[in-house]
């Protein structure tokens, strides 16, 4: 085997412990992706695209190139003539074993090659759907308890507003029920404080409109008997000529 086969072949072993590594069921997808944030990969990242473009292109060459050599030593009246001399149809033989053999690591090394980058962008794509699943399983989970806690205040509330007065003459309010009424009145407080000044600042504002449209109608006016002045001006200037 010649350097570059050997390459591709190492090449080859190497993509199959990867993909076998990837396929590991204890190592969970957010480790991976974990793994593929180091700084390392950050700084790999801008040549990788063109490092997988590159090695594409080489073992579609070599690909081709094994192709060619099958072909060429699979011909039969090549085999016809090699059984004039002798021990050339073993050599021939031996040549085209070699090329099938060469045809198969370049294309199962290609095809490993697209299933590897695939298989890592379904790696990430399955930590990002497995970290959004529990961020909404936990958004769910609270919103839920938050729902149960308001059905509660309210069915309180619905209490304390249907318990009749005056009926056997005992009537005690709870702390709770004291708290929400003064909570209900703070809130009252705050939206009669809050209406207040809407209505000032309303109130500001269209007097500050007014303003403005007095100082724009005087400006008008200013302007206009500076042009008035200015024209009286020209014709004075013109009659001394």
């Amino acid at each position: 085997m010649t350097l570059q086969w050997t390459a591709v072949a190492s090449f080859l072993y190497l993509e199959i412990g990867v993909l076998v590594i990837f396929c590991l069921p204890f190592i969970s997808p957010q480790r991976w992706q974990s793994i593929f944030k180091w700084s390392i990969w950050n700084r790999l990242s801008q040549f990788w695209n063109k490092g997988f473009l590159t090695m594409i292109i080489i073992l579609i060459v070599l690909f081709l190139d094994a192709l060619r050599e099958v072909r060429k030593y699979s011909n039969a009246d090549q085999d016809k003539d090699a059984k004039l001399q002798p021990h050339m149809f073993d050599h021939m033989h031996m040549k085209l074993f070699r090329a099938q053999r060469n045809l198969y690591i370049s294309g199962f090394s290609l095809f490993l090659w697209l299933v590897m980058r695939r298989v890592i962008t379904l790696i990430n794509q399955l930590a990002v759907a497995i970290g959004t699943s529990v961020a909404l399983q936990t958004q769910a989970e609270s919103a839920n308890k938050a729902a149960k806690k308001y059905m509660e205040d309210n069915e309180m509330l619905k209490q304390a507003l249907t318990d009749p007065k005056g009926e056997g003459g005992k009537k005690q309010d709870t702390e709770e029920n004291k708290l929400l009424k003064k909570e209900v009145q703070r809130l009252t407080e705050e939206l009669k404080s809050s209406t207040d000044a809407l209505k000032k600042s309303k109130s500001d504002l269209d007097a500050m409109k007014k303003q403005t449209e007095g100082l724009t109608k005087e400006y008008d006016r200013l302007l206009q008997e500076h042009q008035e002045i200015q024209n009286q001006l020209d014709s004075g200037d013109k009659k001394d000529d």
